[in-house]
Formats: structure tokens, sequence, C-alpha cells
């Protein structure tokens, strides 16, 4: 197990940062803890390497206590905090280099990164000089330099455009083959294209913890059908586990079902029986971002 949390609380005065947070993650595992503005996430990353310390509760990362072996967890962990810390008038190289010796790694390994996360265009630049987009890869290549078992990312794809989005998206999947990348991030989509699984955090408490396919998974189903001509409602109210049926424009109906079991084949046994031509059929899942809205909603 890559990182375990046991009842971690968290006090700033009497408000409750966390409250009682336990979860595992596994290794390779890609985790996406998501969670609105102030729900904790930060803490929560914060403690596991070790900045700030818990009121109460233990953790553990990599096998290291994060109380009781503070050096092994700092050692064997990659961290990209929200605020990503430079020294803006040193030059990329010379930042890497300069962590490098610190964490007593070949220099070697600085080539290495710069290559993985893209920088070699700009490498002869201050990071003073650079976009926000290259600062946090400048970042992110400095949390991999000491290659680490665990990668803990506080929203690292912010400032990137679409192109370095795309770019790094893939290298953070690359490295979730093997290894523990437990992310933050405000970006659904970018959790949808990496994420294994999500943790939701609200106000300070777990209100989801599963595979993102579970947490697609509900009660009901939508599915998206264009004919080639107009068919009443009512007809298509006969079908079975049918909630509602809403023709959205032309002859496009979304019916939605009472049911996780695919319909389509019966949308399609309707419109073979019915003698019409099928000219779009598709399923609409909830979207992640719905789900969260209403796992987060005061």
């Amino acid at each position: 197990m890559s990182i375990e949390v046991e009842g971690i609380l968290k006090l700033y005065g009497s408000q409750k940062a966390l409250n009682n947070i336990s979860f595992k993650v596994n290794k390779p595992e890609i985790v996406g803890f998501l969670g609105p503005n102030g729900a904790g996430k930060s803490t929560m990353m914060k403690i596991l390497t070790t900045y700030i310390n818990a009121t109460k509760g233990n953790a553990k990362v990599n096998g290291f206590n994060i109380n009781e072996n503070t050096q092994d967890v700092q050692q064997s962990v990659g961290y990209l905090p929200e605020h990503n810390p430079l020294y803006l008038d040193m030059y990329i190289k010379e930042y890497l280099a300069f962590n490098a010796n610190i964490y007593k790694v070949a220099k070697a390994r600085v080539d290495e990164v710069i290559e993985l996360t893209g920088l070699t265009p700009e490498v002869n630049k201050k990071i003073g000089q650079l976009s926000k987009g290259y600062r946090q890869r400048v970042g992110l290549a400095n949390a991999l330099l000491h290659d680490p078992d665990v990668l803990i990312l506080d929203e690292p794809t912010t400032g990137l455009d679409p192109n370095q989005l795309i770019d790094i998206r893939n290298l953070i999947k690359t490295i979730g083959k093997t290894k523990t990348v437990f992310l933050s991030t405000h970006i659904m989509q970018e959790v949808e294209a990496m994420c294994d699984r999500v943790i939701i955090i609200n106000k300070g408490e777990i209100v989801a913890n599963k595979k993102l396919k579970e947490l697609r998974e509900g009660k009901k189903q939508t599915v998206i059908v264009e004919f080639d001509y107009r068919v009443e409602d009512a007809f298509l109210l006969k079908l079975p586990k049918v909630e509602s049926v809403v023709n959205t424009h032309g002859f496009v109906y979304e019916i939605t079902f009472k049911t996780t079991e695919d319909m389509r084949s019966y949308v399609f046994d309707f419109a073979h029986d019915n003698q019409l031509k099928i000219l779009q059929l598709n399923q609409k899942n909830a979207s992640l971002e719905s789900l969260f809205r209403e796992l987060t909603a005061d």
C-alpha cells in the first residue's frame, strides 16, 4: 500500500479542516482527490508530505510513518504544491541541478526530467522568463528528479494551454503505470482522462471513494436516439422501464430509463418493429461534473 491514511483530524483553532479522514491508495494507481475550494484537499496533501502536522490520526507513505519517519517520507515522495515555489532568477537547468544535489541524484537525471516534461525548448531561459505553464513543468520536473515511488500533485495542470494539457496528461498517465499518483484538480475532464479512482471530499469529510466506473453507474441512464420520422412520446413511453421522454429537437429524443441495463437494444427493436430508421443511437452517461455537484452541494 503506497498511502494509508487513518483517522486524520486537522484543526485550525475550532475549525475542522479535516474530520477523521481515512483512505488507502495502491501502487500503481492514479487517484484524483476532488473537492470544492476549502474542502481540505491541500491540507491533506501537506500532511502526507510532512509539510504540516495533523492534529490527530496517522498516515503512512511508502510504509513510512509521517510522524516518526519524516525524512524517509520526504525522500520517497515527489510533491508539486498548488503554489509552485521556484527561484525565478535561476536558469531551469541550474535550479534542477541545485535540487539534484540536495537529493544526491546524478546530474544526468536533470537532463532526463527536462526532456520528460517537455522543457527542452525553454532550457536556456531563467525561470522568471517562463510562462505559467512552463513554470508548472519545472515544478513537475523537480518532483520527478529523485524518481519517487509516490507523486503528490496539487493542481498540476494549472495554467497549461490545451496542447500542454495533453502532454502533461500523457506524462502523468505514463508515470501512473509504475508509480502511485495522488492528484487534485478542478478540471473534471482531466480526472476522467487520467484517473483510475476518485476520492471526493467536502467540508473536511470524504463523500465518495470509488472507481470512476462505479461512480458513473447510477440507477438511471439516458439514451439519445434520432429517427428518420417524428414519433409520438406516448409510443416511446411504452418501452420497458422508461421514466421520461424528451423531444430535444427535430426527430431527436432523449429517453431516460430507470435501470443501469443498456437499453439501446430495446430502442433498436422499437425502431425495427415500427419501420423507422435510426440515424444515431448513443448512451448518455452522467458526467463527473454533475456527480461532483450533487455530492458537494450544500
